[in-house]
């Protein structure tokens, strides 16, 4: 009974998640459209600068991401987690229907135009806000109402979510792109039904948020513990439940300082490097403009979508390997394998795009990395921030290493189409540049699990207090 509770608030969180990755992934579908809609228009000469204007544009999102994960420790140490999550899905709906709709409010809906571009733009920063609210506060609304027994196994589901959703809006955008029967719809009309459609998802979780608890550690930095109690009860066995207090109490009682660097600049710097390495073996890239590499493979539109759809599917399939795994192998072997599958495929898909060779093995190659991600980097690294930061820093540590991973997320979105449209690099490489980049990002991602991060599995989040705490 104890575990079917758990599991039920938990999958109600989880679509914080979900949101994150149909937001996020939803562009995908739109890239092309977007830039037929909003940028040609504009007649932009230097073809270069039509790209970055391009890229400004698709990754806008991310601006409001790096806002929603700067706020996140705000939000979570004064309204906590279960408010900051009811935010980030109002935030999700307003974005949804203002990004399918921007001309809304000052032109009749459908006859906006290229114009209104600052206005799509304007909505998809807000979504950005709600997808780096609910990146933060998902796992760690998660892991504070986990056992620790469970705690890998299920913040991992939050990864899953996120997948699932992207998944899913794949699919959506497919089905989209096949109703309107061309291009031509799809680039004036279709890729608002795409946007739009997040609303759907964005209101379920609004209603259910009302239906889950507060988590009993915020429950506790507020003084509410018979709240904390109650909510451990439904959680835990009574037994547990007196030791989780108690040791919740002796951590913010032996811990007094509030500062963020009180057990010192490494787990500090380590949550920072988690989040770049995540972001700079460049996943995000594949996510959002699998449809524009498959079309630079040679492959038309509605078939670079059907691709994607695969790709969504493994990166699924492997993520549910990486939540049967990570309580049982835990969280630094996945890491470290991950990251070496994610470099060989990486310089393989380099390789075949230089030597001209597209085909079957740069789609190999591509659902390598994605397996390699799904399986560690991507669920494993949710996994070590939600659990490595103490009781007493969490809300602030967390959010530097988000704002910092979705900083590093800009970064690589902003340039990807830079360098894969650039002259030069495609006279030499053939659009194989950027992924030598992040292949070599993967190798030192592994380099750097291997010789800075501790393993946590199968501790509750007041014992990893220990790896951290400085002698005086």
């Amino acid at each position: 009974m104890l575990k079917s509770y758990i599991v039920l608030i938990t999958l109600i969180a989880t679509l914080g998640g979900l949101l994150f990755g149909y937001d996020t992934a939803v562009i995908s579908g739109a890239v092309g459209s977007l830039k037929v809609y909003f940028v040609d228009p504009r007649h932009i000469a230097n073809a270069d600068e039509a790209s970055s204007f391009l890229g400004n544009v698709v990754s806008s999102a991310l601006l409001g991401c790096i806002i929603g994960g700067l706020l996140g420790g705000v939000v979570a140490s004064t309204l906590g987690r279960k408010l900051g999550l009811l935010i980030s899905a109002v935030l999700f709906l307003v974005s949804a229907l203002g990004s399918a709709m921007p001309e809304i409010f000052f032109a009749p809906i459908g006859q906006g135009g290229p114009d209104y571009i600052w206005n799509f733009v304007f909505y998809r920063i807000i979504g950005g806000i709600g997808v780096g609210l609910a990146s933060m506060l998902s796992p760690m609304y998660i892991a504070e109402i986990a056992p620790a027994r469970l705690r890998g196994n299920l913040v991992a589901w939050n990864q899953l979510a996120i997948i699932f959703g992207m998944l899913v809006v794949y699919f959506v955008n497919y089905a989209i792109s096949r109703f309107g029967g061309g291009d031509a719809w799809l680039n004036q009309v279709g890729w608002r039904y795409m946007f739009a459609s997040g609303a759907i998802p964005s209101g379920i979780f609004l209603g259910l948020l009302f239906f889950v608890p507060e988590t009993p550690r915020f429950l506790m930095m507020k003084g509410r513990e018979a709240e904390a109690r109650a909510v451990l009860s439904r959680t835990l066995t009574e037994e547990e439940a007196n030791l989780e207090i108690k040791e919740i109490h002796e951590s913010f009682a032996h811990h007094t300082s509030s500062s963020v660097f009180s057990y010192g600049m490494a787990i500090i710097v380590f949550g920072i490097m988690l989040s770049v390495f995540q972001q700079f073996v460049g996943i995000n890239v594949v996510l959002y403009y699998a449809p524009e590499i498959f079309k630079s493979m040679g492959t038309t539109t509605d078939v670079s979508l059907l691709e994607t759809i695969i790709v969504g599917a493994v990166n699924l399939a492997f993520t549910v390997v990486a939540v049967l795994c990570v309580d049982r192998y835990g969280r630094k072997p996945l890491q470290i394998i991950g990251a070496l599958v994610m470099g060989g495929a990486m310089f393989g898909l380099g390789l075949s795009l230089m030597m001209q060779s597209k085909g079957m093995f740069s789609l190999i190659c591509m659902l390598v990395y994605i397996a390699g991600f799904a399986v560690s980097w991507g669920p494993v690294t949710w996994v070590l921030l939600s659990e490595m930061f103490p009781n007493k820093i969490r809300n602030s540590a967390l959010a530097i290493a988000v704002t910092a991973q979705w900083i590093a997320n800009y970064l690589v979105s902003w340039s990807f189409p830079i360098m894969k449209d650039n002259k030069a690099l495609v006279d030499t490489f053939h659009y194989g540049f950027p992924y030598f980049i992040y292949g070599g990002m993967a190798v030192l991602a592994a380099l750097f699990t291997w010789k800075f991060i501790p393993e946590t599995k199968g501790r509750t989040l007041e014992e990893l207090e220990e790896l951290w705490t400085r002698e005086d």
